[in-house]
């Protein structure tokens, strides 16, 4: 057992640094086709973000710095949506619904949230596991960085300002 947890643990490291070795060249890539199912039960694709600049957040009530982090994406949405930004908020399956609806509801999420009952989204988007990982995705829906942890705010704006001034 010890033997098989240490060979996904490597399987894992090096996944996650090719991945990153992928984005730290400036390389693009397009983002998956996915469906978000949001908390009002509509739906959203990754097609239907076409023509704007978009962090896709994968997050969970239970993960410390995906809380903390919070007010920032607030406060980086409401700085940039009537140009064009979106925000996608994705908890994570093992995230009881009722904490997510709860937590966006207290907080006042402005953003669209999205539940990933099925962990389908989160395979889709590269076997996210790890909590918070976003996705910055351009108008033509490449991803042109991705962040594990709380991702540099004023570089993600620095980003965001960046791909919105792209036509």
């Amino acid at each position: 057992m010890a033997a098989r947890r240490q060979w996904i643990l490597g399987a894992a490291a090096v996944a996650i640094a090719a991945a990153g070795a992928f984005f730290a060249v400036g390389g693009t890539q397009a983002a998956p086709q996915t469906t978000f199912v949001l908390l009002d039960g509509s739906k959203q694709t990754t097609a239907d973000l076409k023509g704007k600049v978009t962090l896709v957040n994968f997050w969970a009530t239970s993960c410390v710095t995906c809380v903390a982090e919070m007010p920032r994406m607030v406060s980086t949405y409401e700085k940039y949506h009537a140009r064009g930004y979106e925000h996608v908020g994705v908890a994570m399956s093992y995230d009881p619904p009722s904490y997510v609806v709860n937590f966006t509801e207290t907080r006042k999420l402005p953003f669209k949230v999205a539940i990933d009952n099925t962990g389908a989204v989160a395979r889709a988007w590269g076997e996210v596991q790890l909590t918070p990982t976003s996705y910055l995705v351009n108008r033509k829906g490449e991803i042109v960085k991705r962040y594990v942890g709380e991702p540099n705010f004023a570089e993600l704006q620095e980003l965001i300002e960046k791909l919105l001034a792209e036509s």
